[in-house]
């Protein structure tokens, strides 16, 4: 690599660093360090909003894997009730010692279908756990990605109202802003 950046300008930046280098009136320089926090909470809340959908994402993985080991679990269940029911078909068939064997066989297909069922049922619970910890995780992502777009609206508000000078639009970012910071709180508070 060469050791070059490129940079690529925002809406308002070109505007942030004329007030910069030039200076500038007061409405322009707060308008233009009001524009600078947003952006920073933005990123933060599309951070978060990263975050929690990773975090969907691999209790909703779990989920598939308690799920395919549950299922597993059954299957062998129904592995031990075809050998059961073939033992209970020999009690039948047979007699004498022959017969007390496939009786034993069958008390024990019993007592492993059982173990195999309480095994089986844990690991459904696992996973039905890990699908509701997915839904939850989701609907957090849904609030900090709508507060991270009211966020980007505000910054586009802003961007207009340094373009325009309409001091009547800072009403407009105020309010984005507000809003995007509502839901960046419920989503940090999981609501």
């Amino acid at each position: 690599m060469s050791g070059h950046a490129f940079h690529v300008h925002g809406p308002h930046d070109h505007e942030v660093e004329h007030v910069a280098q030039h200076g500038g009136d007061s409405f322009t320089s707060r308008v233009a360090v009001l524009t600078a926090v947003i952006s920073t909470v933005g990123a933060i809340f599309g951070y978060m909003g990263g975050h929690s959908q990773n975090a969907a994402l691999l209790y909703k993985n779990e989920a598939a894997i308690q799920k395919t080991s549950a299922s597993n679990q059954w299957n062998y269940y129904q592995a031990k009730s075809n050998k059961q029911n073939l033992a209970e078909l020999s009690v039948t068939l047979t007699s004498g010692d022959s017969q007390k064997n496939f009786v034993q066989a069958v008390e024990r297909y019993k007592q492993e279908k059982e173990e195999i069922k309480v095994a089986a049922e844990a690991l459904e619970e696992k996973a039905k756990a890990a699908d509701q910890k997915s839904d939850l995780e989701m609907h957090v992502h849904e609030r900090w990605a709508l507060a991270t777009t009211l966020m980007q609206v505000a910054i586009a508000l802003s961007a207009i109202t340094l373009l325009t000078r309409k001091r009547w639009m800072l009403a407009g970012v105020y309010g984005a802003t507000a809003i995007g910071a509502g839901f960046g709180l419920m989503g940090y508070l999981h609501l």
